[in-house]
């Protein structure tokens, strides 16, 4: 397998393309999770989502850094799959009653929603930079990726401990 510093290519420059599109979208998702906190019933789940606030804000610093280790400005560039994500959260919130476990179970779609399209993108910008020879880069992309992993598997074992049970219920 070869691998090359590629700063000037096409590859490169579709690479910093697609990290520009992830940072706008942990960006926009750090703004919407507070809100889906507020809009959660169960504490467990409201608690979830202030955990993943913290780290998403932690994912961004160290998008920051992937920038600055390739030797480029950190920049965001609107990513439409995201904002999709989020508008569709937005209308779970509307389209379900206040203080329900329907509703929590709604959210934990929407973040999951959201958390599979950070670890599809993840997980290929990681091999991206590997290709590139972009270790720095290749090693903070992975801890990023094995902390969405990790929040993914989290808010899976809320849905099937009780909140997926109670909606059931109701």
């Amino acid at each position: 397998m070869a691998t090359k510093k590629m700063d000037n290519s096409e590859f490169h420059e579709f690479f910093v393309d697609e990290l520009k599109d992830v940072y706008w979208a942990e960006k926009a998702l750090v703004k919407e999770l507070p809100k889906m906190q507020k809009a959660a019933t169960s504490k467990e789940l409201a608690k979830a989502f202030e955990k993943h606030t913290k780290e998403t804000e932690g994912h961004i610093e160290t998008l920051e850094k992937v920038f600055e280790s390739i030797g480029e400005k950190a920049a965001a560039k609107k990513c439409e799959a995201m904002a999709g994500i989020l508008e569709e959260g937005k209308g779970i919130i509307e389209d379900t009653e206040k203080d329900t476990m329907t509703r929590d179970a709604g959210l934990i779609l929407a973040a999951q929603k959201a958390e599979h399209y950070e670890i599809a993108n993840y997980g290929t910008l990681r091999v991206f930079a590997k290709h590139m020879d972009h270790k720095e880069a290749e090693k903070l992309l992975t801890e990023i990726l094995e902390n969405e992993k990790a929040t993914d598997v989290a808010l899976t074992k809320l849905a099937e401990d009780f909140i997926n049970e109670e909606a059931a219920e109701e």
